[in-house]
């Protein structure tokens, strides 16, 4: 749950529950009128193609990797495997193998050809089969690497990415380490919750023997718009959610904030990026409890239209200087949106593609549920972690929220015709 809009400074005062309840009943002037935002043309076909249709195909080569800029889907299954060959050789076969079916399962097709019902009806069938007569629900499947593979298994601890680092402990963190770490992860997002699962459960069964499942998240109902075509989502907490979140249309902002580029990067990475996955438990309970006020004031924005408090529309520019009753500022210096604006954090944007989550219940008549954070950032040393900082030591929200699983991966640049998922790094 993070705002990126260019803003102005905050300051560094800290805002406790009894300072913003004290905000109850603060009313504003609605100033000005939403500025216009500009849209920039993409000629990306996975944009377009997506955003045209949530049945179809997304291509699976390119330039990137799908599953990044490509229009969020309404569904995720996140895997992190933990690879169990020692053999270089083995696992390199393996993305070999993971890619072929990924080429096919993201274009409508089985993992393999005739996979569900051919082949041997004494052998196991090569295709789950759960998928037949599906459409490919613009499945997209996305790779990354973790730092743990670079341990000097396969001969990659030189090829490790300084940017690739393990994070640190951020204050209120309740890590389980079965929900964190993996040596491989596989992002598995598309618009119908059973081609997302069915490709997750393929090369979880290709990779038998070579790669153990670590751990994986369920996701429903995407936390964050990534194309122009789509209307800002709502989280479990009720309110929009990644209303200034980076777009597939602005490539200018892309490049400057998703892609790595060569500069003090392997070559093996240029046109890559690198994910971030948090799982967020949101203490849904508590939250339906409190006042709306107190929600409004602790977000900084309306719940209904999602606008910045003292502002009318969801996308008017945040203004610190709109003061409620008593003199103080609508929009808190310590609020979620001023937290995680990029003002804030030297200019530092990420590329948010998130979903929510229930786990069932936790055993005490609550719900364990919240959002699986994943983002995407060209370097999460100046981007996420500063973000994270600030969020976590400040945000008045954190009352509400405990990270209890993380991950960090490195996805290299998409694939071409004929090549494999991590070609550039093995070779």
């Amino acid at each position: 749950m993070t705002e990126q809009a260019a803003e102005t400074p905050v300051s560094r005062e800290r805002v406790s529950r009894r300072r913003v309840l004290g905000l109850a009943g603060a009313g504003a002037a609605v100033a000005g009128v939403g500025a216009a935002v500009g849209v920039l043309a993409t000629r990306d076909p996975r944009v377009q193609n997506a955003a045209a249709s949530t049945a179809g195909p997304v291509p699976f080569h390119g330039e990137h990797q799908a599953g990044i800029v490509t229009p969020a889907q309404d569904r995720m299954h996140f895997v992190a495997f933990d690879v169990t060959t020692t053999r270089r050789a083995e696992l390199v076969a393996l993305l070999k193998e993971w890619t072929a079916a990924a080429e096919r399962m993201t274009a409508g097709q089985e993992a393999r050809e005739n996979g569900a019902v051919g082949g041997l009806p004494e052998a196991p069938p090569a295709d789950t089969g759960e998928a037949l007569d599906l459409s490919a629900s613009a499945l997209t499947l996305t790779i990354g690497f973790g730092p743990s593979l670079f341990d000097g298994r396969f001969g990659l601890a030189d090829k490790r990415p300084a940017a690739l680092i393990d994070f640190p402990r951020f204050p209120g963190d309740d890590l389980d380490p079965n929900r964190s770490g993996g040596d491989v992860c596989v992002q598995a997002c598309a618009n119908d919750p059973q081609v997302a699962v069915h490709a997750i459960r393929n090369l979880a069964r290709i990779g038998f023997g070579k790669v153990a499942v670590r751990w994986s998240q369920l996701g429903f109902g995407r936390t964050s718009s990534t194309s122009t075509t789509q209307v800002t989502p709502r989280n479990l907490f009720g309110f929009k959610d990644g209303t200034n979140n980076l777009k597939a249309e602005d490539p200018a902002a892309l490049a400057q904030h998703v892609w790595v580029d060569a500069a003090g990067s392997p070559q093996w990475m240029v046109g890559g990026t690198y994910l971030v996955a948090r799982r967020i438990r949101m203490h849904i309970e508590i939250w339906d409890r409190t006042s709306l006020t107190e929600q409004e004031a602790i977000v900084g924005r309306a719940k209904g239209t999602g606008a910045p408090l003292g502002q009318r529309d969801e996308f008017d520019q945040v203004d610190m200087h709109v003061l409620g009753r008593g003199g103080e500022p609508l929009v808190l210096p310590e609020s979620h949106i001023r937290l995680a604006a990029a003002d804030n954090l030297n200019g530092a944007k990420v590329l948010r593609r998130g979903y929510n989550f229930t786990d069932g219940s936790d055993g005490y008549g609550h719900l364990d549920a919240g959002l699986f954070f994943v983002c995407f950032n060209r370097d999460s040393r100046t981007q996420f972690v500063p973000m994270q900082q600030a969020l976590s030591s400040k945000d008045v929200m954190m009352e509400y929220l405990e990270h209890t699983g993380s991950g960090h991966f490195a996805c290299p640049a998409g694939t071409r015709p004929g090549g494999y998922w991590g070609e550039t790094l093995f070779t």
